[in-house]
């Protein structure tokens, strides 16, 4: 019983985890890479479809994405789903066959505001832990009030658990300190 929700716990610290490394690959960090793109979804044969089903994308430099259309068809639907994504301020251009976009260099005030985003995705990574704790801790007196467990395996099963949180709190802080060094480095 106290491996079950130990490992349930572990289970739901390590999706938020890899939710928040998702996250992080999203965020731009002034440097062109192809994950840049991942949640554009282009309008293409009358449906909503993911843009790595419409064409490839790659980074042939540093600062240039290439987007490379399996049917020049749908190249004014790439380059205006890419455009209407706001949130990544980028503006494809089109020569007829590929759609290259040029990835502006951040400046020092826009990396900081960056940085700060990254401690908003890492508080919500951090609560989504905590309330799987708590979730893990309430099963835990449940079963210890049922009598199914021992009120020693209760305590025991507490600590387990927040060795595993604070296990994942130093991933988490060490995966925003990768990222925020990437980020200022200029």
């Amino acid at each position: 019983m106290t491996n079950d929700i130990l490992a349930k716990a572990k289970s739901e610290f390590g999706a938020a985890l890899a939710r928040l490394e998702e996250e992080l690959k999203k965020i731009r960090t002034g440097r062109a890479h192809p994950s840049m793109l991942d949640g554009i979804v282009v309008t293409a044969y009358g449906a909503e479809m993911p843009l790595v089903a419409v064409g490839t994308v790659s980074a042939p430099e540093a600062q240039l994405l290439q987007i490379t259309p399996f049917d020049a068809g749908n190249l004014q639907a790439i380059a205006s789903a890419i455009r209407d994504d706001q949130s990544l301020g980028l503006n494809p251009a089109d020569d007829g066959r590929v759609i290259r976009i040029q990835v502006p260099a951040l400046t020092t005030e826009r990396r900081q505001q960056i940085v700060k985003q990254l401690s908003d995705k890492s508080e919500e990574c951090m609560v989504r832990m905590r309330s799987a704790r708590h979730e893990a801790l309430k099963e835990a007196k449940k079963a210890a009030t049922d009598k199914q467990i021992s009120q020693d395996d209760e305590h025991r099963l507490e600590k387990q658990v927040d060795e595993a949180i604070g296990e994942m709190k130093v991933k988490v802080d060490s995966c925003l300190a990768v990222k925020e060094k990437e980020i200022m480095t200029l």
